[in-house]
């Protein structure tokens, strides 16, 4: 194969490969600002605030050091809605009865005796336990999407750069086109076989 060719060839490859990249990189991109603007959207409907600095609500260790740089702003955000759910919920329901577990509690009030005042006040815990635990869940996954979305943009930013180096080296590759003798081979093989050995007797 003539060495021009060849050098085409790979460069025509570094050019698509680039286009690729690019195009890789704009749906990751896409990818990044949808889930950041869903998971805003989402959240906002909720109106969660979390307590204001100074508050009671943020005194304890478990809580404080977690929430307080969030202090009485709108839950918006993944990191937020993570801290508000595994800082703030979590701990609330680790302070209830049956560690805030709903199954727990679930199975405590079905064994409860029907009408009595435990079935009462077990019924009333595991409503407030399930809607707790809901709340964490939704806000964690909400986590989650926002997470993805992190990792879509720095997907994007190594595709972008990719797609940078591609076009740079097919660039050069171009160059050195114009400096190839076009009678040049490459990848030619030369068979060299040995002569036939007579045997003698």
């Amino acid at each position: 194969m003539r060495r021009k060719t060849f050098d085409t060839l790979l460069t025509a490859g570094g050019v698509v490969i680039a286009i690729v990249f690019v195009v890789a990189g704009i749906l990751l991109m896409w990818g990044h600002d949808f889930a950041n603007s869903n998971v805003h959207s989402q959240l906002a409907r909720q109106e969660i605030v979390v307590p204001a600095k100074g508050s009671s609500a943020l005194a304890s260790p478990q809580i404080g050091p977690y929430l307080n740089r969030y202090a009485g702003q709108q839950v918006l955000s993944g990191p937020a809605a993570k801290a508000y759910a595994d800082h703030f919920i979590a701990v609330h329901l680790s302070e209830m009865p049956y560690g805030g577990v709903y199954s727990k509690v679930s199975a405590a009030a079905l064994a409860a005796p029907k009408g009595s005042a435990q079935a009462t006040q077990l019924a009333s815990l595991e409503t407030t336990v399930f809607q707790g635990t809901t709340l964490r869940g939704l806000l964690l996954e909400a986590y989650a999407f926002w997470e993805m979305g992190q990792i879509a943009l720095v997907a994007a930013v190594v595709s972008f750069i990719g797609a940078a180096l591609m076009l740079i080296l097919s660039v050069l590759g171009m160059w050195h086109l114009r400096r190839v003798n076009p009678t040049e081979e490459v990848l030619s093989q030369t068979l060299h076989l040995p002569n036939p050995q007579v045997a003698t007797s």
